[in-house]
Parts: C-alpha cells; structure tokens; sequence
C-alpha cells in the first residue's frame, strides 16, 4: 500500500473543526449546539457585495490577472491611502483568502529548514501553513496574566538563529483578541531591522479595535518598509468568509516580484469573489460604526458571564472578537468533547475550541479554550449559562 508523506502526516489537525463529528453527534440527539468555536459572523455581508455578484453580465468566466483585477487593486490602495496606509497598487497582489497570501509569503521568504518565530497562542493554522511549506516554528509564549500582551523583546531575540528568516504576529490577535500598541511595533520593527528579518503581519481584524484604542499597521512603521509584508483578507472585514478572497502587501518589490511567481503557478484567484470583493469597498462607513458597537457589546457580554462563573478566568480583549478563558479543568479538549457528547441544558449545549491547538509549545494551554463572540448577545448568555452548569456537572462526574 503506498505510503503519504511525512509532511502530510505531521499536517496538524484544526482545532477549530477537529470536534465536528462531536456537535454533529449533539445535533443528532435533538440538543441545539451554540457555536463559539469558530471565527463565523453573524453579521450581514454588505448588500452592494452580494449585488455586485448578482447583476454581474459576464458571458465568459475568464482567468483574471495572476495579482487581482487592476480595478479592484487600485480601489483598494485607495482605501488603505484613506486609512493613512502608504500603499500603492503595484505593492498589492490579490490571494485565495489571507491563507494563501501567507503561505505566499513564507514560501517567497523561506527555504525547507528555515525558522519563524511566532508569539504563542497563535491561529492555528499557521502551524499547518509552516509544515506545508516545510518551515520550523518557534515559539515565544504570552501569557493570559497579562492579557497576552507582546513578550519582551528580549525574548524574542534569544531564539533568532541564522535560520530565522521572519517574525510573524496577528493583529489584532486571534485567538486572544489582543491589540498590539504603536510602542510594541516599534519595538519589533527595531528588532527585525537589526537581525535582517521580515515582519509578517496578519491584519485582517484591523477595524475590529475597541475602547478607543487604534490599530497601527506594520505598513505605517517607514523605517522597515523593506521588512514588512502585510497579511489581508475580505473574510472578517464584511462578513465574507466564504468569498476566500485575501492580499499580500508589501513595499519590498524582490519579495513581491517572488510572491507574483506564486500567484502565477496557482494561476488567478475567483472571479466572482473579486468582484464582490471591489463592490464591499463602497460599504458605507456606517456598517462598521455599527458592526463595531455591536462586537463591542457582545464581548461586554461574554466577558461579563465567564467572569461571573467560579474559577474561570478571561482575558479581555482589545480588538477582534475572539477571547481565551481559562476554565478549572485540567484538560478542556476533554471537556469540550464531554460537554457534546454527554452534557446539556434543557436541550442545549456549547461548542468551543480548546486552546492547546493554538500554541505549538506542548502542554501549554490545555486548560484553556478560544471563544468566538460571533452570536447575537442573548446566545452568548445562554452559552455561558450552559457552561456554568457543565463546569459544575463536569467535576461531580
């Protein structure tokens, strides 16, 4: 029987979706399963979006440009310019979502055996982009006491290695919604200028910042213009994750030149997509005044019930809409699976992700899970209601 590579079977599985065939087992009991274990708005996707797509008279389904529409590209340079992002259209390359603009980008930036390191926890499916493109990751652990915040430089600079080629950052941050400071890029961006390094930043959460705190881009920081590559996508921005339509930005025209050679081999990304994707640039402003109020109240929410439960502990998160919350389990991926199989309120129960597939360091984070608060307030105070009593019912076992 043949064999499949090693590469393959070290491809991690997602902790996000890996307890499917558990809430489909729940589903299939009758119980009603609240999902906090995925990063899937709720929210409307923009009606210009979705208009675009259904006035648009195309007789023939071309191949677009390796890097997006020039129409859609110029637009959106535009719209970062508006952001006060110095980004010009030859600095964008339109991707498959934001997975295919990072693995783009480490696969433009490293060879098979070459390190990146990346602050812990971290969206796990980085783990899965670094094995595929044969790459070693190397983490520095931030800690819920403080609010995951960036670990000090220092940390990050006892594991540069001359096979480290990039440090890779979220942010905001999934799974911690954390926003990094104005003073934490500085930092980093001193950092990779010394060692020679890239400075990947995945910014797709970019308008989901909260309590007055502003989001500042790697692009913004002028003096590693050379350095830093910027990770996008339409998925969180306008409610459009299944369009799969993302970008890689950079001012460094030798990586953008080799990401382009990428772009060529998988040929164009979707048509459709794209034009949806230009059409949401004109979502009035208004949408995400209101997007933003209402992701704000929903973390008040959740974050106000996981604390009222005895012995669990949140971080509060500044951006995004994803919190980490340590519960008093000793394994939650056990819990998470019980709490499916074995557990419900009245015919209801929860889904969440545990946390320990969103670190790389091994043992770190098995008592803590990520919760998307992604459901309409009134579902998350029943979430927190169903995880009170499981907690409870979970240690009388």
């Amino acid at each position: 029987m043949p064999k499949i590579s090693n590469k393959g079977q070290q491809m991690p599985e997602s902790p996000i979706r890996k307890l499917v065939p558990f809430a489909e087992t729940a589903k299939k009991k009758g119980n009603k399963v609240y999902h906090l274990n995925i990063g899937q708005p709720d929210i409307k996707t923009p009606e210009v979006a979705l208009n675009a797509v259904k006035n648009a008279n195309i007789e023939v389904l071309e191949y677009s440009h390796s890097a997006g529409f020039e129409s859609y590209r110029n637009k959106l340079a535009a719209y970062y310019q508006k952001q006060g992002l110095p980004i010009n259209t030859e600095d964008i390359i339109i991707t498959t979502g934001g997975s295919e603009a990072l693995m783009f980008a480490m696969g433009s930036t490293m060879d098979q055996g070459d390190e990146i390191i990346i602050p812990e926890p971290f969206y796990a499916n980085y783990n899965g982009f670094s094995t595929a493109s044969g790459v070693k990751v190397v983490p520095v652990i931030s800690g819920i006491e403080t609010g995951f915040a960036l670990p000090p430089i220092a940390d990050f600079e006892k594991l540069i290695t001359p096979k480290t080629k990039a440090i890779l950052i979220c942010n905001p941050g999934n799974p911690t919604g954390y926003l990094y400071s104005k003073e934490e890029i500085e930092q980093l961006a001193a950092l990779v200028k010394k060692h020679d390094l890239f400075l990947i930043a995945d910014e797709v959460y970019r308008e989901f910042a909260y309590d007055g705190f502003k989001h500042f881009s790697v692009m913004n920081e002028e003096s590693i213009a050379e350095n830093a590559i910027m990770i996008d996508s339409v998925s969180k921005r306008f409610s459009m994750c299944g369009a799969r339509i993302g970008c890689v930005v950079s001012k460094n025209k030798e990586f953008m030149s080799a990401a382009m050679k990428f772009a060529q081999a998988r040929l164009s990304p979707p048509t459709y997509a794209q034009i949806a994707s230009e059409a949401a640039l004109d979502t009035p402003q208004s949408y995400f005044d209101d997007v933003i109020t209402e992701y704000k109240d929903r973390r008040d929410t959740l974050v106000n019930a996981l604390n009222a439960i005895d012995g669990v502990e949140v971080a509060n998160p500044k951006g995004a809409f994803y919190c980490i919350a340590k519960l008093p389990v000793e394994n939650a991926e056990d819990f998470a699976k019980w709490i499916l199989e074995d557990f419900d309120l009245n015919g209801e129960t929860v889904m969440v992700a545990p946390a320990a597939g969103f670190y790389s360091t091994p043992g770190v984070g098995l008592n803590e899970v990520r919760l998307a608060y992604v459901l309409k307030k009134e579902d998350l105070i029943k979430s927190a209601e169903i995880l009170k009593a499981a907690l409870v019912a979970y240690k009388a076992r």
